[in-house]
Formats: structure tokens, C-alpha cells, sequence
């Protein structure tokens, strides 16, 4: 019986042992979003980002909706992101960096959302925020990396005085 919970445990940690199959899971952790806002948002070909969220379906880490020709993606459970962010504390404490972690240890305390990503509008806090940017004096929070790419090519495009 445990050998075949520890094969699902397993298959579990597979399907997220991917940068962009994570990034996938924290832009769903509040909301439904559709494929095309996904593969936007993180700067991908759709057949890229569709194989992403195949693996994440099979291993029951996402659900599919489909509303006429949009094809919505939710998370399956709360609880994944719970995980995560339990891994993202464990991995801060394990981070030789003192800067980096300290960084990071501020950033988790932040459970508001209380910012826009500048790119997609998309309600962030430093918590939830996949990146982080600063531009001219200003700390900027994107929930994806084709939006960070957006905005580090244009920020006057993105930037509000």
C-alpha cells in the first residue's frame, strides 16, 4: 500500500518539476484563466504550453473547463498551492544567499494583494508575485515571465508617472 502511495507522491512531484509547470500552477492559484491568457502571460507557443498543462491534467494538478471554443484551466485543490508555498518556506531556509532569502522571507509575509502586474493587470501581492523588477527606483511585481519580458523591452509602455 505505501509503495504505491509513494509512486503517486511521485508522479505528483514529476508533473511539478518543471519551472514553467510552476509558473502555470501560481497563476492559477487565485482564479480560472484561459489558454490563451496562460500561454500570454508567459511568453510561450500555445502547443508548448498545452503540452505543460496535459501533464499537469494527467496528474491531477489542474482541471479543464470549456466555454464554446476557450478552454479555461483551474487549479484541482487549494491545497497545491499550500504545498508550494510550504516548499517555496522550506527552500528559503535553505538558501545560502542571506540576501536572496531574506528578500524572499519579506515577500512571503505579504498576503494582501495590493498591486498590479503592469503588464496583464493581474491583482498581485510580493507573495504571490512569480517575478520581480526594479525600474528606476520603483519595485514592480509580474505574475508570469512573458510579462516581465514585456515589460523589461518597453517599461515606458507600462509605466505610469
Amino acid at each position: 500500500m505505501y509503495e504505491k502511495l509513494f509512486d503517486l507522491q511521485s508522479g505528483l512531484h514529476k508533473a511539478l518539476a518543471n519551472p514553467r509547470r510552476l509558473e502555470i500552477v501560481h497563476l492559477l492559484r487565485d482564479q480560472e484563466l484561459p489558454v490563451t491568457d496562460i500561454y500570454t502571460m508567459l511568453d510561450l507557443p500555445q502547443a508548448n504550453i498545452s503540452q505543460h498543462l496535459m501533464v499537469l491534467r494527467d496528474a491531477q494538478i489542474v482541471v479543464a473547463r470549456r466555454d464554446g471554443k476557450q478552454v479555461y484551466y483551474s487549479l484541482s485543490s487549494p491545497d497545491i498551492i499550500k504545498a508550494s508555498d510550504l516548499l517555496r518556506k522550506v527552500l528559503i531556509s535553505l538558501v545560502d544567499d542571506a540576501e536572496l532569502a531574506n528578500e524572499l522571507k519579506h515577500k512571503m509575509k505579504e498576503l494582501v494583494p495590493i498591486v498590479q502586474d503592469p503588464v496583464c493587470h493581474m491583482r498581485l501581492s510580493p507573495k504571490t508575485a512569480s517575478f520581480h523588477h526594479e525600474h528606476e527606483g520603483s519595485e514592480y511585481y509580474f505574475c508570469a515571465s512573458g510579462c516581465v519580458k514585456a515589460f523589461k523591452e518597453e517599461p515606458q509602455k507600462y509605466v505610469t508617472k
